[in-house]
């Protein structure tokens, strides 16, 4: 190793000369060659080993104009790492337990509190609901203990059901006629679930009506109201056991009055100047209570109207229709009066077959009856009567179920045709028992 002495910065040797010299004329091996010979980098061997030619190279400490720099800052110390204790260990364990459960028990009470988006089911206050006098629950209250389920047996055809209400308190229900038509046996079923043995006082087909008795004293009547008083839009509550379903209550309004139907079978057929109602009117209502809004009877529950091509099923389409209370009730007395029942007439008979306006009286000696009210009010054969107390008459029912819904003694205005000029013509009704009528060849519709 080449000897080369070393002296503290400031203190010249006797050697300076000659190594400033060197130092500026020289280049020191190690960074002037770049071959495999070359001086292992500072990064990889000590600063105090010799290089590869057995010579230990220094260099002069780095400064700046004003002198030498400082040396690089010592290396902050790492913290020491030791072990905490058991106990310490411990504590702190339970001491986090405890926060934690403290905050999450507060947490929940808090997002409970003031901040749950949970959806949660609203329970009523527990008051009781209020309701009128004349509400559709109140009135259905009201009138349940004097509506009746019926059941007749017929035969090998099995039961037909239907509805009734009762009329008197001592065990008269009225009904239609077709509920109980042909049965060997009546089942009325109370409200209170009571099944009773009924007998049929009286039937008839030509207002399709019945009255049954049962052997019960004290049942509560239904009130008869005035159907004349009744106007389009007037409120209804329909009551029966639609499909047997016993108590069923339904809403809706008067959609029409003066409605013309017809119905039965070949047994007879039955012509109703009908209320016709949107309350929901099913197959077993037939016989019920059609009501105004106090609970008053204003029709019974007949018909229904069935849509085109039904397949023989019928529904509720919003076209139910009832026979008028004040129809009712005097067939009803008459039925307990006297078994049967009886319609007014005015001694004419309808030409079917005529197409224009009005309706006409058959044109030969068949038309008007013999003694009958029309031949004494001056009705003539091939008269054309156009209106009945001032209502328009288009079809030979209209003036049929118009004569019906009076009673035997009242006077109608009927509006008559004859020879290009018209008149008024007052004619009173007489009861069809006490009018007979002959027919000619033709199949005229036997009037009243």
């Amino acid at each position: 190793m080449t000897d080369h002495r070393f002296a503290p910065p400031g203190a010249p040797t006797e050697q300076d000369s000659d190594v400033a010299a060197e130092s500026t004329t020289a280049t020191p091996p190690a960074a002037s060659q770049t071959s495999d010979s070359t001086a292992p980098a500072a990064a990889e061997r000590s600063p105090y080993a010799p290089g590869a030619d057995d010579v230990m190279y220094t260099s002069e400490p780095v400064h700046d104009d004003r002198g030498y720099a400082p040396p690089p800052a010592a290396p902050m110390p790492k913290p020491p790492v030791g072990r905490l204790r058991k106990r310490t260990v411990t504590g702190v364990v339970i001491g986090a337990l405890v926060i934690g459960a403290g905050a999450g028990f507060g947490g929940a009470w808090a997002y409970d509190e003031w901040g749950s988006s949970t959806p949660t089911m609203q329970l009523a206050s527990g008051e009781a609901v209020e309701r009128a006098a004349d509400s559709v629950a109140s009135v259905a209250a009201s009138v349940m203990p004097s509506v009746v389920s019926i059941e007749a047996s017929v035969g090998g055809a099995g039961e037909s059901t239907g509805s009734g209400f009762v009329i008197r308190e001592d065990g008269y229900v009225l009904t239609n006629n077709h509920v109980v038509d042909g049965a060997e046996s009546v089942t009325v079923i109370l409200s209170d679930g009571s099944e009773l043995d009924a007998e049929v006082v009286g039937a008839t087909a030509d207002y399709d009506l019945a009255v049954l008795q049962v052997d019960a004293d004290g049942l509560t009547p239904m009130v008869f109201a005035d159907s004349s008083d009744v106007v389009v839009g007037d409120a209804t509550i329909a009551v029966g056991s639609p499909l047997g379903l016993e108590g069923t209550v339904t809403t809706g309004i008067v959609s029409a009055l003066h409605r013309p139907v017809t119905a039965g079978d070949a047994n007879g057929t039955a012509f109703i100047d009908a209320i016709q109602t949107d309350a929901a009117i099913n197959p077993g209502n037939s016989g019920g209570p059609l009501l105004n809004s106090k609970g008053e009877v204003i029709g019974i529950n007949s018909a229904i109207a069935a849509l085109p091509n039904s397949g023989g099923t019928a529904g509720s389409v919003g076209l139910g229709f009832a026979i008028p209370s004040n129809q009712a009730q005097r067939t009803a007395e008459q039925l307990i009066e006297t078994g049967v029942a009886t319609y007014p007439v005015i001694g004419v008979q309808l030409d079917q077959r005529y197409t224009g306006e009005g309706v006409k009286v058959v044109d030969d000696e068949f038309g008007v009856v013999e003694g009958g009210p029309a031949e004494a009010a001056g009705i003539e054969a091939g008269d054309i009567i156009t209106a009945i107390d001032g209502r328009p008459i288009t079809q030979v029912d209209e003036l049929v179920v118009q004569i019906r819904a009076k009673a035997v003694g009242d006077d109608v205005t009927l509006t008559v045709q004859r020879g290009g000029s018209a008149e008024d013509i007052v004619v009173t009704l007489d009861s069809s028992s006490a009018v007979e009528y002959e027919t000619g060849e033709q199949e005229p519709e036997p009037e009243d």
